[in-house]
């Protein structure tokens, strides 16, 4: 599972990857090339945080 996150919504992304996978969650940063096109799960605003397991 991998959710792209704003810093608005990093904590729900977090919570969601350790509600389904039951495991602790990978935080890493978008690269800077794929901010512009990358949106945030949640809402419309450019993804920052890439959440998984």
């Amino acid at each position: 599972m991998k959710l792209y996150c704003c810093q608005e919504h990093v904590d729900m992304a977090l919570d969601e990857v350790v509600y389904e996978c039951e495991t602790y969650p990978v935080l890493t940063l978008v690269p800077e090339e794929n901010q512009l096109s990358t949106t945030c799960e949640y809402c419309r605003n450019m993804a920052i945080y890439l959440v998984g397991n």
